[in-house]
């Protein structure tokens, strides 16, 4: 041990020398400086970091003083890349390079790295000096992998960061799969639900790209599960479930589970005899899924009433996804919405039972850009005569979304309302938030209140218009039977 520090200490009193000599050359040089103004009698601030960084960016560049080489080697491969680096560097920014140059019987460490990750490891090691580092998506996991690995745990956090909030970028593959795929590997929560968050609330979009044939067994049976996911219909998810299927050749284990994950019940008859008749899947699983069909076509074929006293319909079969089809909801552009109040008005069928295919809803819906609860409204007082002054910003968006007329059809039945608000993110139209509420709420009492309208380049307006969706999801409830 002792040895060990013998030979450690005069590095890093070498090291530590070094740095006080380039800090004082950088107070000392002629060049841009940048003076701060303090309050009155506290003097001036003069802040040369931005030299400190380029001065230890030319250190890494240039090599000078280096007292280790790093050679990384790829793993499979003859390639070796050489980095001329600082042990006192290394050490302030990783634990794990501290310890690997306490024990290094030479003036080197050999580094084996995969593939991936020794082609970054250049943007990796200078960071370490730099403190800033410039990411592409495909390079995201392997800076993630180098940091983890070496225990950077400021550019963890900033990879993980920086991958929720590009979900929406563009790349030839796509890459929310991947990351998914990684996260769940590493255990990142927060990576792994803004992940499967952004695949379900734009899981139409994911069936038209090649990322959907990425989708992994478990991730495929998770997104199965969910009630938020948002697509056109069940119909859809069936055909892309089919074609997922059909490419990645699962074992049948798998695809009996993800056939009964399908709610044929929100599938008209009409399709499901197509589909039984000429889907290659069902044809060859049709056994495994036949109790649901038969459950499925039963629901179409009685009133929901009738129906919910002999079977239990607080089950997922019977449950509404969030689909965008004109027959569960409509869209809704509202142009400068910080102007003034809107309303809509739209139609919707009563439920997804064939036997009221016939029956339909209007809905009205209201839209106030500030509206003010009964505590923050102005109020006329005698001694003034006047009505108290009330600021814009003061108010908050709200929407209330309530059926136009009532009926004895509503019997057994309440209806979920999910209004869906789109924004541009990396100049792509994607999901930005769902709020959910119920018939007993009429409102949503969170709908966008940290959202900023009035800001002209506000993320919710795409060229100064709000696009929200409006679903209704009728929720079946099963009846309670009276004894005699």
């Amino acid at each position: 041990m002792a040895i060990m520090f013998q030979r450690i200490i005069p590095a890093r009193i070498q090291l530590g020398v070094l740095f006080i000599a380039f800090c004082f050359q950088i107070l000392t040089a002629s060049g841009a400086q940048k003076v701060e103004a303090l309050p009155e009698g506290s003097g001036a601030l003069i802040n040369h970091s931005l030299m400190l960084v380029q001065r230890l960016e030319a250190l890494l560049a240039h090599g000078n003083s280096s007292d280790v080489a790093l050679r990384v080697q790829t793993l499979h491969s003859d390639e070796v890349k050489v980095f001329q680096a600082h042990s006192l560097v290394l050490s302030l920014q990783s634990e794990v390079f501290e310890g690997l140059l306490q024990h290094r019987n030479a003036s080197g460490l050999i580094l084996r790295e995969t593939a991936d990750c020794a082609t970054v490891f250049d943007k990796f090691i200078r960071y370490l000096y730099c403190g800033e580092i410039t990411v592409l998506l495909e390079q995201a996991i392997p800076l993630h992998k180098l940091a983890s690995k070496y225990r950077v745990s400021a550019l963890q956090e900033g990879l993980s960061h920086y991958m929720t909030q590009h979900l929406a970028s563009d790349s030839p593959q796509g890459h929310v799969v991947s990351w998914y795929d990684y996260a769940m590997h590493i255990g990142d929560v927060g990576l792994r639900d803004s992940c499967l968050q952004y695949l379900s609330w734009n899981l139409s979009s994911v069936f038209q790209s090649g990322e959907w044939r990425a989708v992994s067994d478990d991730l495929l049976l998770s997104l199965l599960q969910r009630s938020d996911l948002i697509l056109q219909s069940e119909l859809e998810l069936f055909g892309a479930l089919e074609s997922w299927i059909g490419h990645n050749q699962p074992g049948g284990t798998t695809i009996e589970s993800a056939l009964r994950s399908v709610r044929y019940a929100m599938i008209p008859p009409g399709q499901l005899f197509h589909l039984q008749k000429q889907s290659p899947v069902l044809l060859k699983y049709h056994e495994s899924v036949r109790d649901l069909l038969f459950m499925a076509f039963q629901f179409h074929s009685a009133s929901p009433l009738q129906f919910a006293k002999y079977f239990d319909v607080n089950c997922s079969l019977f449950t509404p996804r969030n689909y965008l089809s004109p027959a569960w909801g409509s869209p809704w552009l509202i142009n400068n919405p910080t102007r003034d109040d809107r309303s809509t008005s739209f139609q919707t069928q009563l439920g997804p039972s064939s036997h009221d295919s016939a029956k339909k809803i209007m809905w009205n819906a209201l839209f106030s850009p500030r509206w003010l609860p009964v505590s923050l409204r102005p109020v006329y007082t005698a001694e003034h005569g006047a009505m108290q002054a009330v600021r814009a910003e003061e108010g908050r968006p709200r929407i209330i979304v309530t059926p136009a007329t009532s009926s004895v059809d509503f019997a057994g039945v309440s209806f979920q309302k999910t209004v869906i608000v789109a924004a541009r993110q990396q100049g792509k139209l994607v999901v930005r938030h769902v709020f959910n509420f119920h018939q007993s709420t009429e409102e949503s009492g969170d709908f966008l209140a940290q959202a900023d309208l009035q800001r002209r380049a506000s993320e919710y307006l795409i060229e100064s218009a709000m696009h929200l969706h409006i679903i209704i999801k009728p929720i079946y409830h099963s009846l309670i039977k009276a004894k005699k």
